[in-house]
């Protein structure tokens, strides 16, 4: 009836990393666990799906045997568009140089770039800017040439080599934001059973909308997260929040497609946003880059972390720092030790009671109950807080309001185990008993006793839905002192 597990890692803001040939030793991926890992995110920019499938089953294999509830994270690669192949050596663009871009298929040379861009005639306006490289080069278009090509004016140069990205973040592209070749990834992320789909280049509503809708055709339990890389997600930033089930700030496309100057406070206000919602938050990109290389991490990226923890991200990703990096495992581990530092004598990150919900809400009740169990938490300097729930709403909703006290959700829905794992300050067990009110509180905690998360004396506050049978929304607070 109760599962077991093992040591539980006791910070509160998750870490997120990318799985890729650095994590696939046994060795190497279990200490990173170890270490601190609480979800693994399978890029699919990258690999074929039989490197997928042996990250997947290593992180469910890993999950059985040592009870742990690792949670999948397939992240959909978008419309990327690139530069495509160049001229041995590469090209080089100076500065006022006019050259011409083409969706027609060719090797690039320095009088056309190809672009794979199907819409770019028909997208492409005079005068808008063109980034390539990450920004490090950039365009502005002058005129459509033709139905395939637009001539541009080179303003920032440099060398140009094969398969650069292509970013147009003054142009309203047309181009859907889930490609075919996301909607196979998409096939393969539910057959398998991933937790979350995270959908990348994001504009409005409509396109979490389109992914979501699949997911209830298929009856999945899978969430997903909108990743914020264009401008129109920042314009439509409130309804994108309103429909996904989580956010990330990737702040690598963003810092390309927005000013650079404006990411630091979008960084603040999406988290804001989001905490208030009750929607979880990744900070991702560079967050420890200068580690793919070397064994210690800038004095910037070390504030960069400690400032997304303040800031009230629920989870940290490691990208290339883990994929592809030399120190997989130390990069980890110090990611967690600024994380420990931070969470143990920063006040600011708990108790955020401004995000309380408003009335008019439709979970408005529900809302209200764990905003009160939190106060009270704090109030009675309550040791824990125990929720049981069938939708996931409760932990979602508590962990928001970001308790000092540790949090602990009960489920007999196995997927929310994993899903669950990525919710900051939250640790999910299965339970399937919920029999009478107080033999359910008894049983909970006696398992939390065994794992040592409680002990005797210890003030609990459990939130519930009474009577348990009927499976509704949380309805009931109860204070207990463990026995």
């Amino acid at each position: 009836m109760i599962q077991d597990m093992i040591e539980i890692n006791e910070n509160k803001t998750k870490i997120v990393a990318t799985y890729g040939p650095s994590t696939m030793d046994d060795g190497v991926f279990k200490e990173m666990i170890i270490q601190g890992v609480d979800v693994f995110r399978f890029n699919f920019s990258h690999g074929d799906y039989d490197f997928h499938l042996k990250g997947f089953q290593q992180l469910k294999d890993f999950n059985k045997i040592h009870k742990t509830s690792i949670a999948i994270l397939a992240d959909l690669q978008g419309p990327k568009i690139r530069i495509g192949s160049t001229i041995e050596g590469g090209i080089n663009l100076i500065e006022g140089q006019k050259i011409l871009l083409t969706n027609q298929e060719q090797i690039s040379d320095e009088h056309k770039l190809f672009v794979s861009y199907e819409n770019l005639s028909q997208d492409v306006k005079p005068n808008e800017d063109i980034l390539i490289d990450d920004g490090k080069l950039k365009l502005r278009s002058i005129k459509v040439i033709d139905e395939f090509t637009i001539e541009t004016q080179v303003i920032e140069g440099g060398l140009l080599t094969s398969k650069k990205g292509v970013n147009f973040p003054n142009t309203k592209t047309t181009i859907s934001a889930i490609t075919p070749k996301d909607w196979a990834d998409f096939e393969f992320a539910v057959e398998h059973r991933a937790n979350w789909i995270a959908l990348s280049f994001v504009r409005d509503a409509k396109d979490i909308l389109e992914i979501k809708n699949k997911l209830a055709e298929k009856n999945s339990y899978i969430k997903v997260i909108a990743k914020l890389e264009k401008p129109e997600a920042i314009d439509n930033l409130d309804e994108i929040i309103e429909v996904a089930d989580g956010v990330m700030v990737a702040r690598g496309d963003l810092a390309v497609e927005v000013p650079l100057e404006r990411v630091p406070l979008l960084q603040k206000e999406i988290v804001r946003k989001c905490n208030q919602k009750g929607k979880p938050v990744i900070v991702a990109t560079q967050m420890m880059e200068s580690m793919t290389d070397k064994s210690f991490p800038t004095r910037a990226e070390i504030s960069d972390v400690a400032n997304a923890v303040i800031d009230g991200a629920d989870a940290l990703m490691l990208s290339g720092e883990t994929s592809v990096g030399k120190y997989p495992v130390k990069v980890i581990e110090t990611m967690n030790k600024i994380i420990t530092q931070i969470e143990a004598n920063s006040k600011i990150i708990y108790n955020q009671y401004d995000l309380a919900t408003h009335e008019s809400n439709k979970d408005f009740l529900s809302d209200a109950l764990c905003f009160q169990c939190v106060n009270l938490a704090e109030n009675i300097n309550a040791d824990a807080i125990i929720g049981m729930t069938r939708s996931g709403y409760t932990g979602f909703r508590i962990s928001s309001f970001r308790p000092k006290s540790k949090v602990f959700i009960f489920t007999d829905n196995r997927p929310l185990l994993y899903t669950m794992n990525l919710l900051w300050g939250v640790k999910c067990f299965y339970y399937d008993g919920f029999a009478g009110t107080d033999q359910t509180i008894a049983d909970v905690i006696e398992l939390l006793k065994s794992y040592n998360q409680v002990k005797k004396n210890d003030v609990v506050i459990n939130t519930a839905s009474m009577p348990f049978s009927d499976r509704a929304k949380t309805n009931t607070i109860k204070i207990s002192i463990v026995s």
